[in-house]
């Protein structure tokens, strides 16, 4: 019996291009971080789609979606990323970011929907909820933080709930596609595994990665311009079980 029910609806598939929204300050040395791990992914490079648009220092749910609107809608996925010095409704009580959907343009008559994600910088208001192994957690098992790849808890951090959210918006990106649980509460294909990133994972231990002999930091992905990142653990509906890349 596979985890991951399929619930009938639209994937992800084709060319997508991913647009990344800024929203607070965030140094060029940090926007690079992100903008090389989606280069990552891709053969093309993602869109700044805004490279500045704050005003205020909180926002909610339907701001976020309205900053995210303002990017391409058509075979797109919208992300904004929120600096470390801007609240958002939710971050850090019950989410390190997020994933969705809304309408979007009307185009010949019918309306499009268009995916989103949004994820934010936890560095200051709560490193040990949402930038674990860098940090030391809140909650479960303590152990010490592993270095930060990018030499940067938060951004790094952010690279592991954005990968997280991209393999959920991909296989479940208008809440009825690839998903266990409540629709609105979905386990998804990277939320399956939480806390894996690596063989040998168990509570309070993120697995067997690799480690820079020179910085130290742990790391299980290798990236463009020499980049190295850490990623969670896919749920394998071949296996029926959390599939790491090392």
């Amino acid at each position: 019996m596979q985890l991951l029910k399929y619930h009938k609806g639209a994937l992800l598939s084709g060319k997508n291009n991913v647009n990344l929204i800024w929203y607070g300050k965030f140094k060029p040395s940090q926007r690079a971080i992100v903008s090389d791990f989606i280069t990552s992914l891709s053969t093309s490079t993602p869109s700044n789609a805004h490279p500045s648009v704050a005003n205020g220092k909180s926002l909610t749910q339907k701001q976020i979606v309205q900053l995210a609107s303002k990017g391409e809608q058509r075979n797109a996925i919208n992300v904004v990323l929120t600096a470390s010095d801007v609240a958002v409704d939710g971050f850090c009580v019950n989410r390190c970011g997020t994933h969705g959907s809304s309408k979007g343009a009307v185009i010949k008559g019918k309306t499009y929907k268009f995916a989103y994600i949004w994820v934010g910088n936890s560095e200051t208001l709560c490193p040990g909820y949402c930038a674990w192994p860098f940090h030391q957690p809140i909650y479960g098992p303590q152990s010490a933080p592993l270095g930060a790849p990018n030499n940067d808890v938060g951004v790094d951090g952010m690279v592991i709930n954005l990968a997280s959210l991209l393999a959920g918006t991909a296989t479940n990106p208008f809440g009825n596609g690839y998903y266990q649980g409540e629709a609105d509460a979905p386990l998804e294909a990277a939320s399956a595994c939480p806390g894996v990133y690596a063989k040998g994972a168990f509570p309070g231990y993120a697995g067997d990665l690799l480690v820079d002999k020179t910085t130290g930091a742990s790391y299980n992905a290798h990236g463009t311009n020499g980049r190295k990142y850490l990623v969670p653990a896919l749920y394998d509906p071949s296996t029926s079980s959390c599939s790491t890349l090392v």
